[in-house]
């Protein structure tokens, strides 16, 4: 009989302590890590920024000719998500660069984003100066 209420209590503390451990999580303050390059990136004109996420495209092993628009989508955990659109004069495609705190990129096509929990590729902000297809600026040939 002893040994029935031990084992009740046991699991009565037990039970209780989960329940305390949910809400001392739900009690924590989220700690927003950012890094030097994160803010350089929101510094830059048009044909900087276009540099280098095309600098991030080519690194992640994808091809990218020419930067026609390009701008800051949002946050996603500790990350700053950045839109590309690349053409190459008969298709377009549309890149997903995630930056990190410790200066790191990670590339997706923006067509495999819905569906997985990341925000959808809409720019919301664009950097000073100008996208303009019809300019005939370097930034087709920036990064090579």
């Amino acid at each position: 009989m002893r040994g029935k209420i031990v084992m009740a209590l046991m699991t009565g503390l037990a039970l209780a302590s989960c329940g305390d451990q949910g809400q001392q999580q739900a009690n924590r303050t989220q700690i927003k890590v950012r890094g030097p390059d994160q803010d350089k990136l929101h510094q830059l004109d048009a044909f900087n920024l276009a540099i280098a996420l095309k600098r991030a495209i080519y690194s992640a092993g994808y091809f990218c000719k020419r930067v026609s628009d390009a701008g800051y989508v949002g946050t996603w955990q500790n990350l700053d998500m950045w839109m590309a659109t690349c053409t190459d004069g008969k298709s377009k495609r549309d890149w997903a660069i995630f930056t990190g705190p410790d200066g790191s990129a990670q590339v997706r096509d923006c067509k495999d984003v819905p569906g997985s929990g990341l925000p959808i590729c809409k720019i919301q902000k664009r950097p000073a100066g100008s996208f303009d297809e019809t300019a005939t600026s370097p930034v087709g040939n920036a990064a090579d």
